[in-house]
């Protein structure tokens, strides 16, 4: 059984989308998500320095466009107007995206479209950098290590909040970056802080404008139920239903994420391939720690389709014209 896994805000690095560009069909889908997102994609994914990246506002798009292309290079499908109940429903034994990576899990499931899903996430992307801009600066910083209760009361005790809780001996603190300073400076025993390159302390109740912002935008749309398995950040479950999948993904933005509870679900329904697309890195680092017998591909290039498409092969269910 394969799960497909989207990378979260973090995971851009600039000039990741560089050699993806020559990749067929693949700028010409970035090209249209940059038309749907109103950002220059192309240009923020091959030129931009890490700081321009570093914006929610640009990072969010970036992500998501790059999620979906990638993969559709991966199955073959590089149309952005095919749809994934066509490409991907009946192979996948499930789809799970990280924070933002959600939204990008929304359309591969069937949710929304590729469109509807680049609509999302850049209002997404605006309202959080303005929830950030306009409170008290803050950030998030990985602690990596350490006893798990110990490491939750110190977060606790600096006045932050656990905002990622991702399995694998690491949670996200996110809140006023004075006091992400005087947790590194008194990290938990056998723990180390990671100071993460994003602008604001996502999920957590800094954000609940953007989640107003977000939820008007949903109301715009009409959710499919899913056609592929769909893990939830919120609490690890499988949502079979597309007006809750939505709700959930709209909520988050002011929530924790549970990557935690998602891998568990995946040790649970049986998965033996997890491929993480594009910038990918992240959660097959994560999966190698947590999912122990579970092959894993991260689509960090080009370089890694060919691993990429023998992972499917050999892990996914056989399309109709496969079995024959």
């Amino acid at each position: 059984m394969l799960v497909v896994v989207c990378p979260g805000q973090g995971a851009q690095s600039p000039g990741m989308l560089a050699p993806w560009l020559e990749v067929p069909g693949v700028a010409p889908a970035l090209h249209r998500a940059a038309e749907v997102t109103g950002v220059d994609l192309v240009r923020h994914g091959t030129t931009s320095d890490a700081d321009t990246i570093r914006d929610t506002a640009v990072a969010q798009p970036l992500l998501v466009a790059s999620a979906l292309a990638s993969l559709r290079a991966v199955l073959g499908a590089s149309e952005p107007t095919a749809g994934w109940t066509e490409v991907a429903a009946g192979r996948l034994g499930g789809v799970g995206g990280h924070s933002v990576g959600e939204l990008a899990a929304l359309a591969i499931s069937g949710v929304v479209s590729d469109d509807e899903a680049l609509r999302l996430v850049a209002v997404r992307g605006a309202a959080m950098a303005r929830a950030a801009a306009a409170g008290p600066t803050t950030g998030m910083s990985a602690v990596l290590g350490g006893d798990p209760q110990e490491v939750l009361a110190a977060i606790a005790r600096h006045g932050l909040v656990a905002a990622n809780v991702n399995g694998s001996g690491q949670v996200v603190a996110a809140g006023p970056l004075d006091r992400l300073a005087a947790l590194a400076a008194e990290p938990p025993a056998k723990a180390r802080i990671i100071a993460l390159q994003v602008a604001g302390a996502f999920h957590t109740d800094v954000m609940a404008p953007a989640v107003a912002d977000l939820q008007a935008a949903a109301d715009q749309v009409v959710p499919a139920d899913p056609t592929t398995p769909l893990l939830s950040n919120a609490d690890g479950e499988l949502v079979s239903s597309g007006a809750d999948a939505l709700a959930r993904v709209v909520a988050q933005v002011a929530r924790p994420v549970r990557w935690d509870l998602c891998q568990q679900t995946m040790a649970e329904q049986g998965v033996t391939g997890l491929l993480e697309v594009a910038p990918g890195g992240v959660l097959t680092g994560l999966a190698r720690r947590t999912l122990p017998g579970v092959e894993t591909v991260a689509l960090k290039s080009p370089a890694d389709l060919d691993a990429a498409r023998d992972l499917v092969l050999r892990h996914a269910a056989p399309t109709a014209k496969e079995q024959q």
